[in-house]
């Protein structure tokens, strides 16, 4: 699967003078982050600023500083950026009227997925049993399987994935883990967090960073 262009040697993301505030109080701050092609992990407390600081580098959330994916600027190029980059939440939440099928399909369009992409992730994944269903009715099991679906979709350079082992049975997450160790072997970067332990024998980490008191370090 070919991945979006305009990438040379440079780091896969790189982020500089990052500050986001809520309310006038500033909660994240990073000086200078550069990560490579590979699987970062993401360690931290809860409300130690990790999902802060995925929702950031996915465009969902305004910040001061700089954001390049490759030679994409998340500002001078927003849309080839977010084309770029997919964004699975530890917590989905979707609008209970829509179903699996409203959203997937919604998303492949926009993702300009591959044809037969979507319905891989719906077999992969479990999802058919529930596809037609409102989201109001599922269980969280239900509604991560679907988050890490559309994380999936298109062929996205990066993709982050909150908390992606929380709330899912076992034999979802050993998908999970073959869903990434193939994306990754295919040239995608993984930005990962998680409050248990990876396998590493399942996934060959790049880098460990800590994300403590609104700042983020290499372990």
């Amino acid at each position: 699967m070919q991945r979006n262009k305009n990438f040379t040697d440079s780091p896969m993301l790189s982020i500089q003078n990052l500050k986001k505030s809520y309310a006038g109080h500033l909660v994240l701050q990073v000086s200078s982050l550069n990560l490579s092609a590979g699987i970062h992990w993401f360690k931290g407390a809860n409300g130690s600023g990790k999902t802060t600081f995925f929702r950031v580098l996915a465009g969902m959330l305004p910040f001061e500083g700089s954001i390049q994916m490759g030679q994409l600027d998340i500002r001078q190029q927003p849309v080839a950026y977010r084309l770029g980059i997919n964004y699975g939440e530890a917590e989905p939440e979707y609008p209970d009227f829509l179903t699996a099928h409203d959203l997937i399909s919604f998303v492949a369009k926009t993702k300009q997925a591959p044809p037969q992409q979507a319905e891989m992730l719906i077999e992969t994944l479990g999802i058919a049993p529930f596809l037609y269903q409102t989201t109001g009715t599922y269980s969280s099991g239900m509604l991560k399987k679907l988050s890490i679906a559309l994380a999936f979709l298109g062929k996205p350079n990066v993709i982050i994935l909150d908390e992606p082992l929380i709330t899912i049975d076992d034999a979802t997450v050993t998908k999970v883990y073959e869903l990434i160790a193939a994306h990754h072997a295919q040239g995608t970067t993984f930005l990962l967090s998680s409050h248990q332990d990876f396998r590493i024998e399942a996934l060959p980490i790049t880098s460990v960073f800590e994300v403590k008191d609104g700042g983020i370090a290499k372990v």
